[in-house]
């Protein structure tokens, strides 16, 4: 079995960690309402997507 010769230091971890990190999700404005929307997602607002009404009001 693998077993590591000596301890990984605390910079070599935090190095590697450097990509864990939350990002921001792709909001893009709603052609019909003007309000922020995810991307590929029918608008909370006004109930569209691609110009087309999928919820009724």
């Amino acid at each position: 079995m693998a077993v590591p010769k000596r301890r990984t230091s605390t910079t070599k971890t935090k190095k590697r960690r450097t990509h864990y990190k939350l990002q921001v999700p792709g909001m893009t404005t709603c052609d019909n309402c003007g309000e922020m929307k995810l991307s590929h997602r029918v608008c909370k607002s006004c109930g569209q997507y691609k110009g087309k009404e999928i919820i009724a009001e």
